[in-house]
């Protein structure tokens, strides 16, 4: 494909009739509706990482396995990104979100019915993929906004996506430990069905003026990531930081819940509440990056990565003294961990978004993507580890994943 389709893909992304044909600005409500609708399609990307314990066991699944619960939907979520996201610059906007909304309530509503571990990881691939439709309702809103206030409005939005993804895991620890794993999705599918009727009645319609066709979107995708360097070394390092973080969360629960912690999951949901503390941070990056401290900041969020995984190996082997103290050193290490993982997120998006304005839609899907396939490759292997080594192998698989990113960093 040639500079010229890469050109008029461009011109397509950002030429929005819908802002234009629509006098009406978006409305505090409507902000709010965005954002809590993204918060709640997210929760079903991240709470399998609480729910591993209770699903492998339930469904006959080996200790090695449990890990694949987990990376099932980062894996469909970014299979999506990269495969259905770029559907929003050829079709009609609120279709999509509607039809991968309601794919999303079908496959949730599968899942809670699921009789073996391969369909359960055969439908949360599907569920994974049909929620990258967040990917569609943030440019929706931002088209809504008026001109110059656009990362206002996709601030907003985005805090809700935060938001979800902070209570994801508490939430389903609380529901399966009242009714079982299987109520989490069926809930999920009822929620996501009913938020699908909502916005089918609220979405503004939304065409884009697409002057390709879905296979030149993809190529396009390939081409962005030859022509970028900071995109390329961005998106790997947020890879191998979302891997460490998968690692964790993806075992933190069954370490928890064994010997001498014996956490239930009200207990657990309680743990990732505490962790999620460190997202708190999020601000302080984003200003070390604008006063150009990017790369000290990003060593120093790599840095606290893997301290946090050498406290956690500590916490989680201490035999000896009292109950509570490890058990504070391992909330600790959890809030050190989304500390280093938010840092260095936030600093990315900051880096390629400064890239190609006309292409930011596609850059973002990009540097999401491949930080996904991070995180599933994470979450895989923290059944492995657990399996192989218990928490101490856990936690240096995540420590090299960690060192690895360091040392992208002093390549740099």
């Amino acid at each position: 494909m040639n500079g010229t389709d890469n050109a008029r893909i461009a011109t397509a992304e950002f030429a929005d009739p819908s802002r234009r044909a629509s006098g009406n600005s978006i409305t505090r409500s409507q902000t709010l509706l965005f954002a809590a609708s993204v918060g709640i399609i997210v929760t079903n990307l991240f709470a399998p990482q609480t729910l591993v314990g209770l699903i492998g066991p339930s469904l006959g699944a080996a200790a090695s396995e449990s890990g694949l619960v987990s990376m099932a939907t980062l894996l469909g979520y970014a299979a999506g990104l990269f495969f259905l996201v770029p559907l929003s610059d050829l079709v009609e906007n609120r279709a999509l979100v509607l039809r991968m909304l309601c794919a999303a309530a079908l496959a949730a509503a599968v899942a809670a019915f699921a009789p073996s571990a391969a369909s359960l990881l055969a439908v949360l691939i599907v569920l994974g993929a049909a929620c990258s439709c967040i990917q569609v309702l943030v440019p929706v809103a931002a088209s809504m906004a008026p001109p110059g206030q656009d990362g206002r409005v996709i601030g907003d939005v985005m805090s809700g996506l935060m938001i979800g993804i902070l209570l994801s895991r508490p939430i389903a620890s609380l529901v399966a430990e009242a009714f079982g794993w299987r109520a989490f999705y069926g809930i999920g599918a009822a929620a996501l069905g009913l938020l699908a009727i909502l916005l089918g009645l609220t979405l503004p319609r939304r065409t884009p003026l697409a002057h390709a066709n879905y296979a030149g979107l993809i190529a396009s995708l390939v081409g962005l990531l030859g022509q970028e360097p900071v995109l390329r070394r961005r998106a790997f390092t947020a890879s191998l930081v979302m891997a460490a973080f998968s690692v964790f969360w993806t075992a933190v629960a069954l370490r928890l819940s064994a010997p001498p912690f014996d956490l239930g999951q009200k207990g657990i949901a309680l743990f990732a509440l505490v962790g999620a503390g460190g997202a708190a941070v999020t601000p302080i990056f984003g200003r070390a990056g604008d006063r150009g401290f990017t790369r000290q900041a990003t060593v120093f969020c790599h840095l606290v990565l893997i301290a946090a995984l050498g406290l956690a190996a500590w916490a989680g082997s201490a035999a000896a003294g009292p109950l509570w103290l490890p058990l504070i050193f391992m909330g600790v290490s959890a809030v050190m961990l989304d500390i280093g993982v938010t840092g260095d997120q936030t600093l990315g998006r900051r880096a390629v978004n400064l890239l190609q304005p006309k292409a930011r839609g596609r850059i973002n899907g990009l540097f999401v993507g491949i930080f996904f396939i991070g995180g599933a490759i994470g979450s895989l292997l923290a059944g492995v580890a657990w399996a192989w080594g218990g928490w101490n192998a856990v936690c240096a698989t995540g420590a090299v994943f960690g060192a690895a990113a360091l040392v992208v960093d002093w390549v740099e």
